[in-house]
């Protein structure tokens, strides 16, 4: 905080003068679309990686829901795409069914809701909103992007190895990750799993420091901390977040590595392979849960946050209204935030852990629902008597506030031990984290796609098809995970090859089916969202600079891609970005730009 904000300014305008002379020699194609140090460029990159991390993780989850549904079946499609050895006559084969659960959640969690929703909305949103020439370090974004890139590369790639990829579940927990001897994909797949997941890591921080230099320190003049949009708080809390958490995950990787192929003994101990004793002893598995979930919970809400920033801001524009309760926004993404680093024992109910830190664990995580709820409560309030516009995005953003109170309220039961213990690991667990999380994180993400996409590739999308889009994925979304709660009542584990050993579960095929086909038909849906990606970014409609009359800074620059974002000198800011509707104003929006006249108060307090 030592550069304070006028001082910056000056900064930025130095860089001004360097980005104009800059602009006069053409750049190469390698420079300006593979190692780009533009925040607009690196932004749409991640965003096309993650779609195309998304099509892989969506088509793992249709197979392995085609084997849930219809166990002991074959299937064309699973052995055009897994061939002989894994898909025998299209009968999934048992290692591969866990290899795909693992990689489905791997890719979803990190590539596609890490990387794809913080690495594009923060790269594009926060020089734009803060009113920056760019990020503090171009290089250190660029080494970001790369890093992500690598580190899918490297996932993709351990599909193609003999043994198969990790499948040791999306958590990888050792024993079984940590004896390769254990099952097929323990090998090698687990080693590449490891090192993808160790340069995310490495990507996710350098893109983090970044982030949080550049909210801090690149304020344009007049941007205080309070009249930064939603979003960059956001982005900034996530940051932070990342920046705290994701060095844990490394350690617990690490150690991984050295009990797998240095012979340590970190997470193991008093273990029996193929009939004889293991040399390594003392460890414990518990450790490495210590270690994964310390970075897993507060990982809930790296996902998380980014998409309810997105929608504050989607919300606000689309009713026409100021965002309620701005300041208790901003409150209840810090009180999230830091609550999210004291409740990450609710995942290891079961491990044997004290009674008494268990009840103090179901004490903070009960907490967490309070911030959620004042969310929640605002972005209803947004709302109301609002003069709503229905784009495709709104649609998305209202989705997601359903998505996150309906996942929600299960998170209440799963928080309670003497509640969770008897669910723990069913189908209930799977059905609340991918409402909560999953779901609404993509729903944010998704309409985020549609409203930033004239600033992503200067054209909108097609309306209809976007409303075609939401329509069938919000349906079948719901249709895939609610009937989930009923099975995991029942007593359906999760990640189980077939629940047709198990007589008490027969009756319950048919909402497997129920399910499958949800799925099947979601996955269709989204290729009219790829259909409408690729085909507007170049053929559909030029949007023009403030499509939607929206206040916030990244509407005032030109619509064509130029270094340094605005031409000549960086706006000056004299309000909050939220002044919708204004009484006695003439117009229902004023920019951020815009002075206050005598004795005029903004939304945000500032006189």
């Amino acid at each position: 905080m030592s550069m304070d904000i006028h001082a910056t300014h000056d900064l930025n305008d130095a860089h001004a003068g360097h980005h104009d002379h800059e602009h006069h020699h053409e750049e190469s194609f390698v420079s300006k679309y593979v190692f780009s140090m533009d925040h607009k460029t690196i932004s749409r990159q991640f965003l096309i990686t993650a779609v195309i991390m998304a099509v892989v993780g969506m088509m793992m989850s249709v197979m392995f829901r085609l084997q849930l549904a219809w166990p002991h079946e074959g299937f064309a499609l699973t052995n055009f795409i897994l061939g002989d050895k894994w898909a025998p006559k299209g009968v999934l084969d048992p290692n591969m069914y866990m290899a795909l659960v693992t990689l489905h959640g791997t890719i979803m969690v990190f590539m596609v809701l890490t990387g794809g929703l913080s690495g594009t909305f923060s790269n594009l949103l926060i020089p734009y909103q803060v009113g920056a020439r760019d990020m503090a370090s171009g290089f250190l974004n660029m080494l970001s992007y790369w890093f992500f890139f690598a580190s899918s590369m490297v996932m993709l790639l351990s599909c193609f190895i003999e043994s198969g990829p990790a499948s040791g579940g999306w958590t990888v927990y050792p024993p079984l990750s940590a004896v390769a001897e254990f099952m097929p994909g323990s090998g090698l797949g687990m080693t590449m799993w490891l090192v993808s997941m160790s340069l995310f890591i490495v990507s996710s921080l350098l893109g983090g420091l970044n982030y949080i230099i550049t909210v801090i320190n690149f304020r344009t003049k007049g941007m205080s901390m309070t009249r930064l949009p939603l979003t960059i708080w956001a982005f900034f809390i996530t940051a932070i977040l990342g920046v705290l958490s994701f060095p844990v995950l490394f350690s617990a990787a690490l150690l991984l590595i050295f009990d797998r192929s240095f012979g340590t003994s970190f997470y193991l101990s008093d273990i029996i392979v193929n009939g004889a004793p293991l040399e390594q002893t003392g460890g414990s598995p518990i450790l490495y849960q210590h270690l994964f979930w310390f970075l897993g919970h507060p990982e809930v809400y790296i996902i998380l946050l980014p998409a309810l920033g997105l929608a504050s801001e989607i919300i606000s524009v689309n009713s026409r209204k100021p965002i309620f309760g701005y300041r208790a926004m901003i409150g209840s993404m810090l009180a999230i935030g830091f609550l999210s680093f004291i409740v990450w024992g609710h995942h290891m109910f079961i491990t044997g852990m004290n009674p008494f830190l268990g009840s103090v664990f179901v004490f903070t995580t009960l907490l967490i629902a309070i911030p959620s709820a004042v969310k929640a409560f605002n972005y209803i309030t947004t709302l109301w008597k609002g003069n709503i516009q229905f784009t495709p995005a709104m649609l998305f953003a209202v989705g997601l506030v359903s998505t996150f109170i309906s996942g929600g309220v299960t998170g209440i039961i799963l928080a309670d031990s003497a509640l969770d213990i008897p669910i723990h690991d069913t189908y209930f667990v799977v059905a609340h984290f991918h409402i909560v999380m999953g779901l609404s994180a993509i729903l944010g993400m998704i309409g985020g796609v549609y409203h930033w996409f004239p600033k992503l590739f200067l054209r909108k999308m097609n309306k209809t098809m976007g409303y075609i889009h939401f329509w069938i994925t919000f349906v079948c979304a719901y249709g895939v995970f609610f009937p989930m709660h009923f099975l995991g009542l029942a007593g359906v584990p999760r990640r189980y090859y077939t629940n047709s050993e198990v007589p008490m579960f027969d009756n319950l095929m048919d909402i497997n089916v129920l399910i499958t086909c949800f799925a099947i038909l979601a996955a269709l849906g989204q290729v009219l969202f790829l259909f409408n990606f690729f085909y507007s970014m170049f053929r559909g409609e030029k949007s023009e600079q403030n499509p939607y009359n929206a206040n916030t800074l990244e509407w005032t620059t030109p619509m064509k891609h130029t270094h340094g974002n605005w031409p000549g000198a960086l706006p000056v800011v004299h309000r909050w970005p939220y002044d919708y509707s204004k009484p006695g104003e003439e117009a229902d929006f004023i920019p951020q730009t815009v002075p206050l006249r005598p004795g005029e108060v903004d939304g945000g307090g500032h006189h």
